[in-house]
């Protein structure tokens, strides 16, 4: 997994949607292997952010938080 993306989950502030998407760029970035992608992949690669975006979200907002030690 990509080192660089940061746990957003228990942070000591609301989790802002440009981290949610940086998140997800850097998931994209990593699995697709391109830092930038060509013109004629930059659509399906936004989308691809886009929709890891979304469902990370979701998964932040619906995840049952525990206790530390649980």
């Amino acid at each position: 997994m990509c080192r660089s993306i940061k746990p957003l989950r228990n942070m000591d502030h609301p989790v802002t949607e440009q981290e949610i998407y940086e998140a997800a760029l850097q998931y994209v970035r990593k699995v697709s292997g391109y830092r930038k992608p060509s013109k004629a992949n930059d659509e399906v690669f936004q989308r691809a952010v886009n929709e890891v975006t979304e469902a990370t979200r979701k998964m932040l907002e619906i995840l049952i938080p525990i206790k530390s030690g649980d």
